[in-house]
């Protein structure tokens, strides 16, 4: 625990960060529909819009988190922290002001933006950070407590948007997201892995308007550290399991990315959901989670190991997406939502395995890779069940079955559960590679 208690401020800060976000997810449906299809239940263009955004965000993402996390390597985290957590707050203050038509669109078009370098950054870098400071041994269940304070931001700020209105829900996500930036800022010490670890972003020379004889030479061996196509195939030959978590990840991204961009509109449409009703879906969500991964997580990893709990975690991922597209009354989906009491698992486990299979100077590397693989499930989803969704919710359907396009979710889920049923756990290579740290001298 005094390992734990070290990363007390990225806790905090993660807590704050995650509180903005996840506010102004219940809210979000009901301002896109109102700003688009004033007075319905069902809207198609929501449906397109949404999934075009989330497969421009993931397009963005997938070159994004690679270069992140690599940069993040030779920097620092928390300088790689501060862009992400700065974005944030600019999409979050338009519809803090206001929430009608032009400044919806004008919220949808600075989402996209920010959002391509936002999206997964944060969550990337705490990883590497938490692996930076954390023995392998205990980093399965360092990464489940991450995920659980995560998990209890959710909860905290869907709680907050049930009892706020919609304006200022986004007032108070706004002020949160500023809040965690200055806190970041202020208490977060800098992961350092070695004392040779970086060079600032912002030199001494450039801020005194020093030419640096060696600038040029320090830029190209900067531009040379950048993720290639090479080092990604690097990555994924240097170990099997690594492989095989790369593949997990992508079919579980997939499922995800695609009940998200589908389920509150399917909610919506199928049982007239609102904010309300969304907030306490997702309480139930967020509760069950966080007491999984802050209580149960740390007993089970260590008893069944992190491929069963992987594998775990993604049949009941698997489960709960069926059970939301058969629902046949409005408690199934509140019914379904305790399934995440299992399913949250599978996130920290999987960043876990991979973890293991790098040197400590390639967690950024190794986390921002399988963010990227995630990135490229944000790019097919949305193309693959926005469509559906849609489709299956107005009168046109082939058939009369408006959780088609979540069945279809739920069986991608189901691959990602096979392929972890594959993957058998073998001894850490990261300690075997502690010597690959060519750290940029400042």
């Amino acid at each position: 625990m005094e390992k734990l208690s070290g990363l007390s401020h990225l806790f905090m800060t993660i807590f704050l960060h995650n509180f903005a976000i996840f506010m102004v997810i219940p809210a979000i449906t009901d301002v896109t529909m109102a700003a688009l299809c004033p007075g319905r239940d069902e809207c198609s263009l929501a449906i397109y819009l949404s999934g075009f955004q989330q497969a421009i965000i993931g397009l963005g993402s997938l070159v994004v988190m690679p270069l992140v996390g690599n940069l993040s390597d030779k920097y620092g985290r928390k300088a790689l922290l501060t862009v992400p957590m700065t974005l944030t707050i600019i999409p979050l203050g338009i519809l803090a002001y206001s929430r009608t038509r032009s400044f919806f669109y004008a919220y949808y078009v600075l989402k996209i933006l920010t959002a391509m370098f936002c999206e997964g950054s944060v969550h990337c870098l705490s990883l590497a950070y938490v692996a930076d400071n954390v023995p392998e041994g205990r980093r399965v269940s360092a990464f489940g407590v991450l995920s659980g304070i995560g998990s209890c931001a959710f909860v905290c700020g869907t709680l907050s948007a049930r009892f706020l209105s919609t304006a200022s829900t986004f007032q108070v996500a706004t002020a949160m997201a500023m809040l965690s930036t200055v806190y970041m800022r202020i208490f977060l010490p800098d992961s350092i892995i070695n004392d040779n670890l970086s060079t600032p972003i912002i030199s001494k020379g450039k801020l005194d308007g020093i030419v640096n004889p060696d600038e040029s030479d320090k830029k190209m061996q900067m531009f040379k550290t950048m993720p290639s196509i090479e080092d990604m195939l690097a990555l994924l030959k240097c170990s099997l399991t690594f492989s095989q978590a790369a593949i997990v990840s992508f079919f579980s991204s997939l499922a995800d990315v695609g009940l998200h961009a589908s389920l509150l509109y399917y909610l919506k449409a199928r049982f007239h959901f609102n904010k309300d009703q969304f907030a306490d879906l997702m309480v139930i969500t967020g509760v069950a989670g966080t007491l999984s991964q802050l209580l149960l997580m740390p007993i089970l990893a260590p008893v069944l190991g992190e491929e069963r709990l992987l594998s775990i975690g993604l049949f009941f991922n698997c489960a709960h997406m069926i059970f939301y597209s058969i629902a046949w009354s409005f408690w199934v989906p509140y019914a379904a939502a305790v399934f995440s009491l299992f399913y949250v698992f599978s996130q920290p486990c999987l960043r876990s395995i991979a973890s293991k299979q790098v040197g400590p100077c390639e967690q950024g590397k190794a986390q921002g890779f399988i963010s990227g693989i995630g990135s490229f499930a944000n790019v097919a989803s949305p193309l693959v069940f926005s469509p559906l969704t849609a489709l299956f919710l107005s009168e046109r359907a082939p058939f009369y079955f408006p959780g088609f396009s979540i069945m279809c979710v739920g069986f991608a889920s189901m691959i990602a559960f096979g392929q972890s049923l594959m993957i058998r756990a073998i001894p850490p290579m990261s300690s075997q590679r502690v010597g690959n740290c060519n750290y940029m001298e400042a």
